[in-house]
């Protein structure tokens, strides 16, 4: 297996293995051909000699800075490193005085900021005059999403290549390295392989790690899966409550909520209790998605989402999921309708173009004498009393056309309620026309 990685000359035995097995090429990173490989965009750019400022936006342990140390060494460029964690302004000037001092002999240098959406946007800024002069090419560093962290004018300057958690393939490469370089097989059978490699989550260094105890571990017979996970602490899933991957994975749960796939729906849910998020966020998008999804295609699922989210405050967690649990199906198995949503928002819509518009004198109450000689109430029909329950009385304001905002889709209990709608549009529609409604006499004129 010695041939998947070319080892180096000489052991050492007190540095980490992450660090020993640390790519010495650009073609010895695992995991991110799409950026890497000959027809990948930095791939294409260093055969064509050529290096660009780059923001490398990924999870933690995929190989941003090893990547960026290889570029720099692959366009025989300097290397210089800051992290936005501990770097302030001194140690920028210090770098573009180092840079531009190498610029004047000819020598290009590559800044790589660890961790750059720490700068603020003032230092951020301050990035932008030597990256247009070309005294710098900035590498940068990020775990979250440039767009929302990043300057626009630097995000203009910068190209943006998403690296991606690495696969089992990789982890399976990784691990017959770490074999290789240490000459001993990991004690796992092939089952407990595969649950080592899901161990890590995608990340490189950590599993790396992990692999540096259990080849330490000395037994007769190798490990079954359960008994590799007994013996090491199950890492606690990427997952930040308030950044994006909170945004990613409720967008996941409402999405395959909405594609009426319960069994990917149930998966987000459980992927998002796993990070820690607090069941009562779920709840209350549960009780949106019953709204904005559903809607009157089946009423009760606005009430089984709010009984969910209080049975969860009664009973609490681990209880209490359950009913959530139940909550996510129903909605995910229920027929579907936005034609509610979609109401809503062009009334509201429509309510901001017409401003103030008074509603019909009809429908106003007379409460005093003053009021009924303006005609308040004048010419309103009691509906029930109305043949059938509907009167067909104009109710938008005077001078506002009749506008059609609910329009069901016809899923569920919404097919009777177009029919209705439909009758009563029929109905409106002969009373305008001064014609009497179906069944009724017309009047004999005298």
């Amino acid at each position: 297996m010695s041939d998947l990685f070319p080892l180096p000359s000489e052991a050492a035995p007190g540095r980490p293995l992450a660090d020993q097995l640390r790519p010495e090429r650009i073609e010895d990173v695992v995991g991110q051909d799409h950026l890497l490989g000959p027809d990948g965009p930095i791939g294409r750019m260093l055969s064509q000699g050529r290096l660009s400022s780059l923001i490398l936006w990924g999870p933690p342990g995929v190989g941003k800075t090893t990547i960026a140390r290889l570029l720099a060494g692959r366009a025989g460029l300097a290397f210089e490193q800051l992290s936005a964690i501990f770097s302030g302004v001194k140690d920028l000037r210090a770098v573009f005085e180092r840079a531009e001092a190498r610029r004047s002999t000819g020598q290009g240098t590559v800044l790589f900021v660890d961790e750059i959406h720490r700068f603020n946007r003032a230092q951020q800024d301050g990035f932008l005059p030597f990256v247009e002069r070309g005294v710098v090419t900035l590498i940068g560093a990020t775990t979250e999403n440039p767009s929302f962290e990043l300057n626009g004018a630097l995000l203009s300057r910068a190209r943006v290549m998403v690296l991606r958690r690495l696969d089992e393939t990789a982890m399976e490469t990784l691990l017959a390295r770490a074999e290789a370089r240490l000459s001993r097989k990991a004690p796992l059978d092939a089952e407990a392989r595969t649950a080592l490699c899901a161990l890590a989550d995608g990340d490189g260094r950590y599993f790396l790690n992990l692999v540096e105890d259990v080849l330490s571990w000395r037994l007769d017979q190798p490990l079954d899966a359960p008994a590799l996970l007994a013996a090491l602490r199950r890492r606690q899933p990427a997952y930040d409550k308030d950044r994006e991957e909170h945004y990613n994975l409720i967008s996941a749960l409402h999405k395959s909520v909405r594609g009426s796939d319960p069994d990917a729906a149930l998966y987000w849910f459980a992927r998002m209790l796993e990070g820690g998020e607090d069941p009562l966020f779920i709840a209350r998008r549960l009780v949106r998605m019953a709204s904005e999804d559903v809607g009157l295609a089946d009423p009760t699922s606005l009430m089984i989402c709010n009984e969910a989210a209080a049975a969860y405050e009664r009973l609490g967690s681990p209880e209490g999921e359950l009913a959530l649990a139940h909550a996510v199906i129903h909605l995910a198995t229920a027929p579907k309708s936005n034609a509610a949503y979609r109401a809503y928002g062009a009334a509201r819509q429509a309510a901001r173009e017409t401003g103030s518009l008074p509603p019909p004198s009809h429908i106003l109450n007379a409460p005093t004498a003053m009021m009924k000689d303006l005609g308040y109430g004048a010419g309103y029909e009691y509906d029930h009393d109305a043949e059938g329950g509907f009167s067909g009385q104009a109710y938008f304001p005077d001078g506002m056309a009749r506008r059609e905002f609910y329009r069901p889709r016809g899923a569920g209990r919404e097919a009777p309620i177009r029919e209705k709608l439909e009758a009563w549009a029929a109905l409106r529609a002969r009373k305008a026309e001064g014609a009497p409604p179906p069944g009724k006499p017309k009047p004999r004129g005298g």
